[in-house]
Parts: C-alpha cells; structure tokens; sequence
C-alpha cells in the first residue's frame, strides 16, 4: 500500500513516519509513504500557496492552482488516480471500521488543508471523501493526515506482530477494550485479578469479554447499542444499566 501526503510542511510528516513502529514497517517496506510539498507546484513566483478570500473574511484560502498540479505529480508517480482524502473538520469522523475500509485500498492520498481551508473548487472537482479526526479544528491537516495514515497502515499485513494485536482493541469489535496489566502482581496495595493468573485461557477470555462490555457501559454506553451481544449479554447490560 502507498499513502501519498499533499502538503505546506512536508518535514512535519517526514519526522513522525520515519519514528517507532510505523517507521519500521515503512523501512521493512510492509508499506510506502511519500510526502509532497505543495508549494514545489505553485505557478506563483513568491512561492505561495493561498490567497485572500472572495466576498471578505479572515485569514487566508489555499488556492487551487498547486494543489491540483502536486495531485497531477502524484497521479504521474504512482500510475494511477489515488483515493484522495481531504483531512477537513467538515467530514465524516473517522471511525475504526472505516480505517479497516480503506486498508484494503492500494493507494490514498491526502490532502492537507491550512488558514481558513482551500477552494472549494478542489474538494468539488477532486477530492473523493472529507475526513475528520473530531468535532474541533486545528492549525493544519498534517496531525490528522497522520492520524489516519496510522490508524489504516496499522491494519496492513506484517507491521504489528499478528492481527490479534488490533482485533482485540477498543472500537475494532465495537466494543472498548478490557483492562490490561503487567507485572508486578500488586502495586501500590491493588492486585492484579486472580482470574489472570489462573492460567484458565478460557475462563480468561470470558472475563475480558465481559470487562470489554462493563467497559463501555460505563464510559462509552452509546456504543452497545450497534454491539453484537449475545442474549446473556444485553440481560446484563440491561440489569446493570
């Protein structure tokens, strides 16, 4: 898989995706990523990406012009039309299902808006989904491209150490993850449950599941209604409600 990212500050990427798990997958080649600096495409001879908005207001528009060409660039490089994402507090919020979606694509490209946001023109003619991260803005798309290009490349073959290390997580079964402990047994006067322990694996899995349920009853209680539950379950739920 390929992930293109179109941006004003290409470092700010370079720096995280050469770092820690994603950046060893990147160097073992389980997937590619390359960073595009808009402002190598601008026709403007001062460099410049943005331009005072029509019709008045604050702040600066990325304009068109490069972030059409860059996206020409990426086409010619990688053969084929990528499924371009723009990273925009106006889209839909990324979710754990829809990572999973598109870590079956080949490639995506993403778009990393700045200032007040880019023309409109871009998103109508070129752009194929708006992403958010969450209900809040911030100074640039570079965090939430990362944001994404971590949550998907995650999902890819061989760059964690087996597909129990993310099935098991919060949001992955619709579910919040159960608690996890490691040594020492006890710390600070509390135990680690008996029922880990055990070496029961079976009694084991049963605890997790229903602490994965307490879980999000108790902090994210929307969720259950779109979890798949057994019958047991949903009593329980319902008695403890």
């Amino acid at each position: 898989m390929r992930f293109d990212i179109m941006t004003i500050f290409p470092e700010m990427c370079e720096n995280y995706i050469g770092e820690s798990v994603i950046g060893r997958a990147v160097a073992s080649g389980k997937f590619e990523v390359k960073c595009h600096n808009i402002r190598d495409y601008t026709a403007d001879k001062h460099k410049r990406t943005d331009d005072s908005p029509y019709g008045g207001g604050m702040g600066m528009v990325m304009t068109a012009q490069p972030i059409d060409d860059c996206f020409k660039a990426v086409i010619g490089e990688c053969g084929r039309r990528p499924h371009l994402i723009y990273m925009s507090p106006q889209g839909k919020t990324l979710t754990q299902k829809r990572a999973v979606e598109l870590s079956k694509l080949d490639n995506i490209a993403i778009l990393c808006g700045h200032y007040e946001g880019i023309d409109q023109r871009v998103i109508d003619e070129l752009v194929d989904e708006e992403i958010s991260i969450g209900d809040y803005v911030l100074t640039g798309g570079e965090l939430p491209a990362l944001v994404l290009v971590d949550s998907v490349a995650r999902m890819l073959d061989g760059v964690l150490s087996s597909a129990e290390c993310y099935e098991d997580e919060s949001h992955f079964s619709g579910l919040l993850e159960y608690p996890q402990y490691t040594r020492p047994p006890e710390w600070h006067l509390m135990a680690v449950p008996d029922i880990l322990l055990s070496g029961d694996h079976k009694k084991i899995a049963e605890w997790r599941r229903m602490m994965s349920i307490k879980n999000t009853l108790e902090k994210r209680p929307e969720m259950l209604k779109n979890a798949d539950l057994t019958q047991k379950e949903k009593d329980w739920v319902r008695d403890n409600i």
